[in-house]
C-alpha cells in the first residue's frame, strides 16, 4: 500500500505517473554551429545520446522518511542503432532531472583491406552477478528488488548496473560494455541510499558517480549512472568505468555566437543584499578611479590604466606586487564599488569531456567586507574580521551539450561551494535564475535567507545574509567573454586576467586576541564549542589578504570544488 500511494501506482503496467522537471521556458532555437545541441557526440569510435526519459523499475520503500527514498529507471525512447548502458537512480522528493547516455559503434570490426581491425568498441556482457536484492525472504515486500552487475567479456568495461523487479537475470542484450581503452575510471559522490534487505540484514549502498579525470583538460565522460554494492569500501577499484573522450576537437561544444545564445538565455539575476555597503564595480572602473599597483620595496604605488595593460603578466603570485585601494579620499568611494558599471567575466570551459559546457561567471568587489559572528541567538559584528580590498566571487552554469539544456548551477562560497540541480533553483524571469550574493562577504546562494558557515547544529558560525534588492547585475546583458581556451584564439583575454599576482595588501590584525576575549565574556558551558569553531576559522579571516584572481583560482583548469 505504502509503494503505490507514494508514486502513485498505475496497477496495470506496474510504472508509476513520474513527476518530470521541465524548465519555465522553453528551449529556444540556438544559432548553428558544429555539433552543439544536435542530440549527438561524437567521442571517437562511438556515439553517444542523452536519453531523459525513464519508466520506472523498482522502488525502495524500507524507510517511511521520504527524503531517504529513491528509485530506479531504465531509460526508454533509446534511438534506433544505440545501446542502454545502465540504469538510473534517484531520491524520490525532488521531480526527475538525471539523464543517462546510450552508445553506438561508430567503427567497423573489419578494416577496408577485409584484414581484422580492433575489436568492436561495445560488446555484450557474457554474465550478471547479483550484487544485492531487497527479498526479506518471507513475502512481505510485494515487489523486491535485484541488483545486477554485467560480467564483461576480457578487455571490456561494464559501465552501470541493471535494476530488475523480478528474480531473473537480465537478457545479455540489455546492456552493453565498452572497450577497455574507450573506458575511463570513476569515482562515488553523494550517497543515495543506505539500508539493508530486512531478512537477511544485508547492508546496501548507492552512490552518484563522476569521472576521475575531470575539469577544463578532462576527458572522462559521465554515463550518468549509478553505483551500488554491500562490500565495497572507498579506495577500491570500482567495478564499473565511465566513458572516455577520444575527439581533440571538442566537436560537441558550443562557438561564439552559440555561447551569446546561452548566456542570454539563462544569464542568472544577481541580487546584492538591501543593506550591501561593498558593491560590485567593473574591474576598468575600478582602475579608472585610483587603483595602484605596488611593488615590494616601494611605498608609492603606480596608477593602473583601464585595461590593466602595466600590470606584470604571467608567473604565479610571488608576493613581489599587490594591488591596493587610491591612497586619496576617492578611497571611501571606491570601497563601496559602482553597481552600475559591473559586469560578469566569463570563462566557458569543457566539462565531463566535452559533455557538458561549464560557464563559470566572475564578479569583481573593490572590497570585502567584515564579518558576523553567530552565537545562538546573539549576532556579534566584526569590526575588521574578513576584510581584505578586492574580491574576485563566481558562480558557474553547467550546460548539455546535447540539448542546451541547463542541468544545474555551481555556487561558490567562500573556501567551498554546492551545485544546485536545475529543479531546485529559484527563476526570474524564463530560464534565467536568480543568484543570492551574501551580505560584505559575497558568496552565492540559490534562496533568500541567513546561511550559517559553521556548526549549524551548534548554532554557532559566520552569518552569511542574502536577499532581493534593487542592487541588481543582470548576467545575460552585462557581461564579457574574457576567456574560451578551446576555441583557439577567437577569445581574447584581457591584460588584467594574466595578472597572477594579489588584488590587494596584506596587513595582519589583532583579530584573534579580540575573539579569545570575546570567548571569555562567554557562559563556561559555550566557551569550548565555541572555541573550537573559531580554531576550524581559515586562517585568512584574521587578517586582512587580497586574493589572487580568476586564472589562479583551482577551478580555473579543474572541477569546481563539490
Amino acid at each position: 500500500m505504502f509503494l503505490r500511494k507514494f508514486f502513485n501506482w498505475d496497477r496495470a503496467h506496474l510504472s508509476p505517473s513520474l513527476n518530470i522537471f521541465s524548465l519555465p521556458a522553453p528551449l529556444p532555437k540556438w544559432p548553428q554551429g558544429r555539433g552543439f545541441a544536435i542530440g549527438r557526440i561524437n567521442l571517437g569510435e562511438i556515439q553517444v545520446a542523452e536519453i531523459t526519459s525513464f519508466e520506472l523499475i523498482w522502488g525502495s520503500h524500507l524507510s517511511h522518511d521520504t527524503s531517504k527514498c529513491v528509485s530506479f529507471y531504465k531509460p526508454v525512447g533509446i534511438p534506433e542503432g544505440f545501446f542502454c548502458l545502465g540504469h538510473y537512480c534517484q531520491v524520490n522528493n525532488k521531480p526527475l532531472n538525471g539523464y543517462v547516455l546510450v552508445a553506438r559503434d561508430l567503427m567497423s570490426v573489419e578494416n577496408n583491406n577485409g584484414e581484422p581491425g580492433l575489436a568492436p568498441a561495445l560488446a555484450m556482457p557474457v554474465d550478471y552477478s547479483l550484487v544485492w536484492n531487497s527479498d526479506d525472504g518471507i513475502g512481505t515486500n510485494d515487489q523486491p528488488g535485484y541488483f545486477w552487475l554485467p560480467v564483461p567479456p576480457a578487455g571490456y568495461k561494464a559501465l552501470g548496473f541493471v535494476v530488475m523487479n523480478k528474480p531473473d537475470k537480465p537478457e545479455l542484450d540489455e546492456v552493453r560494455c565498452v572497450r577497455e581503452d574507450l573506458a575511463d575510471k570513476c569515482e562515488t559522490r553523494g550517497l543515495l541510499l543506505d539500508t539493508y534487505s530486512k531478512f537477511r540484514k544485508i547492508p546496501f549502498k548507492v552512490w552518484k558517480t563522476r569521472p576521475c579525470d575531470r575539469g577544463m583538460l578532462g576527458r572522462g565522460v559521465s554515463v550518468g549512472v549509478f553505483f551500488c554494492s554491500s562490500l565495497w569500501n572507498a579506495g577500491e577499484e570500482m567495478q564499473i568505468a565511465c566513458l572516455k573522450n577520444l575527439d581533440r576537437n571538442w566537436h560537441g561544444m558550443p562557438d561564439l555566437d552559440q555561447i551569446d545564445g546561452l548566456i542570454q538565455h539563462y544569464g542568472p539575476s544577481v541580487f546584492f543584499h538591501p543593506k550591501e555597503v561593498y558593491l560590485p564595480s567593473s574591474v576598468s572602473w575600478f582602475f579608472t578611479n585610483g587603483a595602484l599597483l605596488f611593488k615590494a620595496g616601494q611605498s608609492v604605488g603606480e596608477p593602473i590604466d583601464a585595461k590593466g595593460s602595466n600590470l606584470p603578466a604571467g608567473g604565479s603570485n610571488d608576493l613581489r606586487f599587490w594591488i591596493d585601494l587610491p591612497g586619496d579620499d576617492r578611497r571611501d568611494i571606491v570601497m563601496r564599488g559602482n553597481v552600475e558599471s559591473a559586469e560578469l567575466y566569463v570563462h566557458v570551459k569543457p566539462a565531463f569531456g566535452g559533455t557538458f559546457t561549464d560557464i563559470a561567471m566572475w564578479v569583481f568587489s573593490p572590497f570585502n567586507g567584515p564579518g558576523t559572528i553567530k552565537i545562538g541567538p546573539t549576532n556579534i559584528a566584526l569590526s575588521q574580521v574578513g576584510e581584505h580590498v578586492g574580491d574576485w566571487e563566481h558562480f558557474t552554469l553547467r550546460i548539455s551539450n546535447f540539448t542546451g539544456r541547463l542541468h544545474s548551477i555551481y555556487f561558490s562560497q567562500h573556501s567551498g561551494g554546492v551545485w544546485v540541480d536545475a529543479c531546485d533553483l529559484e527563476f526570474i524571469e524564463g530560464n534565467r535564475a536568480i543568484v543570492y550574493s551574501s551580505k560584505s562577504g559575497h558568496a552565492s546562494f540559490p534562496h533568500p535567507g541567513t546561511y550559517l558557515q559553521g556548526s549549524s547544529a551548534l548554532g554557532i558560525g559566520v552569518r552569511n545574509d542574502c536577499a532581493r534588492s534593487n542592487f541588481i547585475v543582470e548576467s545575460s546583458t552585462r557581461y564579457q567573454i574574457v576567456a574560451a581556451e578551446y576555441l583557439g584564439g577567437c577569445v581574447v583575454e584581457p591584460p588584467w586576467l594574466q595578472y597572477m599576482r594579489e588584488w590587494g595588501p596584506k596587513i595582519i590584525y589583532s583579530s584573534r586576541m579580540h575573539l579569545d576575549k570575546m570567548i571569555k565574556r562567554l557562559p563556561l558551558r559555550m566557551q569550548s564549542s565555541v572555541g573550537n569553531f573559531f580554531r576550524k576559522l581559515p586562517v585568512e579571516l584574521f587578517g586582512e589578504e587580497g586574493p589572487t584572481g580568476p586564472k589562479e583560482k583551482n577551478n580555473w583548469v579543474g572541477d569546481e570544488r563539490w
